[in-house]
């Protein structure tokens, strides 16, 4: 009984020993997430409310989603970046998930579906001498205008052309639709 006690202690106490030397890096990814997630986000909104169909967003994120994530990449140190990525890309140059973007995004998924996920569940994980900051990015209403399984003719042309090998459709509302992920190098 005492052996069980000592070790469920030094469990909780390493536990909470690992959370804390987490909690600076978790503050500063969450910092570089909301930088990446900020930009997107408020042109993203401008060019929805610009036109409701949802082609000139489209247009945007074709040409620029790339660009910007590139922009405040350039703005962080040099230890540190952002990204997207998602189990489902539209653009697989570019946001391809790794071994350790999948898990984490099925993890975020199985939360979804036990209806745990909250609007600040953030997964931190470690991986050698880098610490990985995920904020999962659930689909709205407005998402599934691009992102649904009932496009417009315009917009599922539109994507067809830009994205021939696309998978990012399909989605409802309050599903998974990614993740934006700080990776911070221990410095």
């Amino acid at each position: 009984m005492k052996l069980s006690t000592i070790l469920l202690s030094t469990v909780l106490i390493t536990s909470f020993s690992l959370a804390a030397e987490n909690m600076p890096v978790k503050k500063e990814g969450i910092k570089y997430i909301k930088m990446l997630g900020g930009a997107l986000k408020s042109q993203l909104k401008a060019k929805m409310k610009e036109d409701k169909t949802g082609l000139t967003a489209l247009a945007f994120c074709t040409s620029s989603a790339n660009d910007i994530t590139k922009a405040v990449n350039k703005k962080l140190p040099p230890y540190a970046k952002v990204r997207r990525t998602s189990l489902k890309v539209r653009n697989d140059k570019n946001n391809e998930p790794d071994a350790l973007d999948k898990k984490v995004m099925e993890k975020f998924e199985a939360e979804i579906k036990a209806k745990t996920l909250t609007p600040k569940s953030i997964m931190v994980v470690k991986e050698g001498d880098v610490t990985r900051v995920y904020k999962p990015l659930v689909a709205k209403a407005v998402c599934l205008k691009c992102h649904g399984t009932n496009l417009s003719p315009k917009i599922a042309e539109a994507i067809k052309s830009s994205y021939p090998d696309d998978k990012a459709t399909g989605f409802k509302e309050g599903d998974l639709r990614g993740v934006i992920v700080a990776e911070i190098k221990k410095h």
